[in-house]
């Protein structure tokens, strides 16, 4: 009973002299405001326009870009001796590549076809690769394997006022 009785204040003179000690002062503790955060540079608002010209030929796309990095706009080519084609844009900005769905009417007849842009400063870059056509909608195969030719570079341009 003895060692029971020890061990049992062993452990509370452990405990007790473990405790914190806590003090309250009267003084307010003052906490520094934090510095103000640098604004973010956000795209402007509205269109954004783009267009490639080459012996006649033209590629004119316009868009705007939600919170959610979301596109929506038009395209269009014009492209010397084929059929003018021109339509929605409806995608995704992911990092610095658009992916999008374009609906076009050509020759009378309504298509998807999804289209790849990739964004460099003022241009955007049409990108080309190996393609499906699965449920009326022709896609690209590998994402990963776009190859984006400078020789299509859409150049910002101002927006038309329509």
């Amino acid at each position: 009973m003895k060692k029971v009785l020890a061990l049992t204040t062993l452990i509370l003179t452990v405990l007790v002299s473990c405790k914190k000690e806590t003090t309250t002062t009267t003084e307010p503790v003052q906490i520094a405001p934090s510095p103000p955060k640098e604004a973010q540079v956000v795209e402007p608002a509205g269109d954004q326009c783009y267009r490639w010209t080459s012996k006649g030929s033209v590629i004119e796309m316009s868009f705007n870009v939600n919170s959610h990095q979301e596109v929506n706009g038009k395209l269009s080519y014009n492209l010397v001796g084929k059929d003018k084609n021109e339509g929605t844009l409806i995608g995704n900005m992911k990092g610095d590549t658009l992916i999008a769905d374009y609906t076009f009417m050509s020759e009378g007849v309504s298509s998807v076809r999804e289209v790849a842009f990739l964004k460099r400063e003022n241009t955007f870059i049409e990108g080309y690769g190996d393609i499906v056509q699965a449920n009326d909608k022709v896609t690209f195969k590998d994402k990963t394997k776009l190859k984006f030719d400078q020789t299509s570079t859409l150049t910002k341009v101002d927006c038309k006022v329509e």
